[in-house]
């Protein structure tokens, strides 16, 4: 039997720690998406039109825990945890505020008289979230110092290792533990139950002593909450938030949640985790500039695909 010569075994060797290294870029990036898709489902599945602010509340809590960060540390002249910990708590109570508002004065009133109005209503207000992150930072970009980047090395093969540094690590158990919990409390409590319900026929929910306007606010204001994690977590990895990024997740988010379904938030993550792990995969083999491209033309297809071979079990 021929035997492989040293160089070649060192080649193969390379090429495995090579494509851990991707799979470990997209299991970060993966979980951001998952907890987005997660709260868009939980939201879409109440609301049923697109929701074009998600992406911006996932932008606007980043960028304001990151204005609060710098306002702590320069201006209180607090301790870098006690600067991070302000900001994130201020990055989620702004979102949460601004879900509520959109929960109670925009969604709620515009689902019952003209629903086709939500999708036109949410632009206008990712629009005016942008715009309030912009001004507030004055059109200017602020950054976070490097948290927690120490590497940890998952595999090593001389100078190279597959590495994750300890906040990509803190992200992903966050969100791993967050989502599971969530998807229990979603199968087994009261409020998985009513949420169920109100997304399968509000009216006849209704009929059944649910509360349907509670369960609706309830579910955008969580879903709201999903996104601002998302958001204060990518700021604390990447450091900074722009101001159009959140029109970019916004509309990522669409189809990540497409790709698990709509009508189940726990499935929604699991496609979403998918993407991201397909994106990462193209960035490291493949021409970066082609990347949304490539993998919006493969979700594209796949969603047809499995729409017509669910059209054609319906036939049978």
């Amino acid at each position: 039997m021929h035997r492989q010569s040293p160089a070649h075994d060192a080649a193969f060797v390379m090429c495995m720690i090579y494509l851990l290294q991707q799979l470990l870029n997209g299991l970060h990036i993966g979980a951001l998406y998952a907890a987005l898709a997660f709260g868009y489902a939980l939201t879409n599945g109440v609301v049923h039109r697109t929701n074009l602010s998600f992406g911006a509340l996932f932008a606007f809590a980043g960028q304001t825990a990151i204005l609060v960060a710098v306002f702590g540390w320069h201006a209180l002249w607090l301790t870098l945890p006690a600067t991070v910990a302000l900001g994130a708590a201020a990055g989620v109570a702004f979102a949460l505020l601004a879900a509520w508002v959109l929960a109670r004065s925009v969604f709620s009133r515009l689902a019952e008289k003209s629903p086709n109005a939500v999708v036109t209503a949410t632009l206008g207000v990712s629009i005016v979230l942008m715009e309030l992150g912009r001004i507030a930072a004055e059109t200017r970009d602020f950054w976070l110092p490097p948290l927690l980047a120490i590497p940890v090395v998952f595999a090593r093969d001389g100078a190279f290792a597959a590495t994750l540094t300890v906040i990509q690590i803190v992200d992903v158990a966050a969100i791993a533990l967050v989502l599971a919990l969530a998807s229990a409390a979603l199968a087994a409590s009261r409020f998985g139950r009513e949420w169920r319900a109100v997304a399968d026929d509000p009216a006849a929910a209704a009929m059944c002593a649910v509360d349907t306007g509670r369960v609706f606010r309830r579910s955008i204001v969580l879903g709201a909450a999903a996104a601002a994690g998302a958001g204060i977590l990518a700021a604390l990895h990447f450091g900074n938030i722009g101001f159009g990024d959140g029109m970019i997740f916004g509309l990522k988010v669409l189809f990540l949640a497409a790709a698990g379904g709509y009508d189940s938030p726990p499935r929604a993550a699991l496609g979403a985790a998918a993407f991201g792990m397909a994106e990462a995969l193209w960035s490291g083999y493949f021409l970066l500039e082609w990347r949304d491209a490539a993998v919006f033309a493969a979700l594209v297809a796949f969603l047809v695909l499995r729409r017509g071979v669910a059209d054609g079990r319906g036939q049978f």
